[in-house]
């Protein structure tokens, strides 16, 4: 029998825990932000210095003149080079979350290479990037498994300590694994993950064409602890979806058996372009070695969040992030960053 990163000891940790740096693509594609890119390049200009002095920046660049101008750019704005490490290779698009590994810990360097199809074969323009982790694992030298089975990285969140939240709308979909059941999916994520219990929630928010990512509702924010979503507005079409998640997590228990503290965390305002709604959260937030990235929007909620991350994270800054271009893609801080965690 093939061994699997349970078998071998091997775990996802939880965000929160210790990390060595973290992953991201530098935005270049007009399609995804529309005259939005420019304010898309500032917001990861804000990501990068706030985070690089704690933990080193793996920046991807599609060549040596965007390497250039993004070293010009950080430079400016007073980020440390010796911090960013340069990746130069083609990438379709800048959702590291989604297409990137997920990196394990348990006394051995090494990672899950998951299948990345577009989420659901969406856009098959985007399908290339399920390679970037090949890359990363030769450049790493790093073990990898590989198992035969569609996921994204924003399709889940874990405690460390055996608990997995995720979403029916995502894993269940048709469109990722049609011949794996609800206890096949499982299994693999016990396996490959260490997940011990799968906390499932039903769906996700309005404008996400993910199919529901859990990184837009609910997040753990340390053990037996979850920040979730709530919209105040009962006429909001998000109202319903995400009371019923809420009251799904205060039901819930974790893989040890205890209930969960949920905390509620706003919802912005609609936030739209081109007549269409875009999946603003404060949810997808990035937890770093002693900073908080965290999705603002230039809406009346930001300080309320930004107040309830400082409650939850008491021993880290909040740095907020201006989102309202970079969503334009469809996704924020979470959503554009992999974390890999120290030893």
């Amino acid at each position: 029998m093939t061994d699997t990163p349970r078998s071998l000891g091997l775990r996802m940790p939880a965000e929160w825990e210790p990390h060595e740096a973290i992953w991201l693509s530098w935005p270049h594609d007009p399609e995804s932000f529309g005259e939005g890119l420019p304010g898309a390049e500032r917001a990861y200009v804000e990501m990068i210095r706030a985070i690089h002095k704690t933990e080193r920046v793996e920046l991807f660049v599609l060549d040596e003149e965007m390497r250039r101008r993004a070293l010009d750019v950080l430079d400016r704005a007073g980020a440390d080079p010796a911090r960013v490490r340069f990746h130069v290779h083609r990438y379709a698009d800048v959702w590291f979350r989604d297409y990137g590994p997920t990196f394990l810990v348990g006394g051995r360097r090494s990672m899950v290479h998951w299948i990345f199809n577009a989420w659901g074969n969406k856009y098959e323009e985007l399908k290339s990037d399920t390679e970037i982790p090949r890359l990363i694992e030769k450049e790493l030298r790093i073990e990898t498994f590989r198992p035969a089975v569609v996921m994204e990285g924003g399709s889940i969140d874990v405690d460390g300590q055996g608990t997995l939240l995720t979403t029916e709308q995502c894993l269940l979909n048709p469109n990722r694994n049609p011949s794996l059941s609800r206890a096949d999916i499982e299994r693999e994520l016990f396996e490959n993950l260490s997940a011990a219990r799968v906390i499932w929630l039903k769906e996700g928010i309005a404008g996400d064409d993910t199919d529901g990512h859990v990184d837009d509702i609910a997040r753990f924010v340390a053990p037996q602890t979850v920040v979730c979503a709530r919209e105040d507005d009962e006429s909001d079409e998000n109202f319903a979806p995400l009371d019923e998640c809420f009251r799904a997590l205060e039901r819930a228990q974790d893989a040890r058996g205890r209930r969960l503290n949920v905390v509620r965390l706003p919802m912005p305002e609609p936030v739209s372009a081109g007549g269409r709604r875009l999946p603003a959260s404060y949810a997808n937030f990035y937890i770093g070695n002693g900073v908080v990235l965290a999705p603002v929007f230039g809406c009346r909620q930001d300080d309320a969040a930004l107040k309830v991350l400082e409650g939850v994270f008491p021993g880290r800054r909040i740095a907020p992030i201006p989102c309202r271009d970079l969503v334009r893609g469809l996704g924020t801080v979470h959503c554009v960053s992999q974390q890999q965690p120290r030893g």
